[in-house]
């Protein structure tokens, strides 16, 4: 077998794993994290205390957190569940702008100066990747029929 063959079996072997892992990944991260969120163990519990003290006061904290957790499990389970892309792509759009917002409105938070990210910064940089997974994901889904829309 030669190195040419072995690069087009790994090649096919991504390419097919590439959105159930994908898939997974997601669920992983937005289940585990959002679970931590309801049971009042996430570590990322003050930095989104501190963002909801800046931007929301219509409801409280406490029953904030725990909503915001469930929204993310709900993220989570519905990667893992093929045709609900199109639904759940939108919900992650919304989750990203909430969680970017801190780069914005707490900068003295996730920036330690211009352009060096705190641990928390980092932490929502790596979101990045998260976007570029449910991208992926995205470019895998067969187009809408035209006659359903029409």
């Amino acid at each position: 077998m030669s190195i040419q063959d072995i690069d087009v079996k790994l090649i096919n072997f991504f390419k097919k794993i590439s959105v159930p892992v994908a898939r997974f990944g997601l669920f992983v991260i937005f289940f585990w994290f959002g679970f931590l969120k309801v049971i009042g163990l996430s570590p990322a519990m003050q930095l989104v205390q501190q963002l909801f003290e800046q931007t929301i006061s219509f409801i409280s904290f406490n029953n904030f957190i725990i909503l915001f957790g469930l929204f993310e499990c709900l993220i989570g389970i519905l990667f893992i569940i093929r045709g609900f892309e199109r639904i759940v792509i939108p919900m992650l759009f919304l989750h990203m702008v909430m969680t970017f917002l801190p780069l914005f409105i707490l900068p003295e938070v996730t920036w330690s100066r211009f352009l060096v990210p705190t641990l928390e910064g980092q932490y929502i940089i790596k979101n990045l990747v998260i976007i570029a997974a449910a991208i992926g994901i995205a470019s895998n889904l067969h187009p809408l029929s035209q006659a359903k829309y029409t």
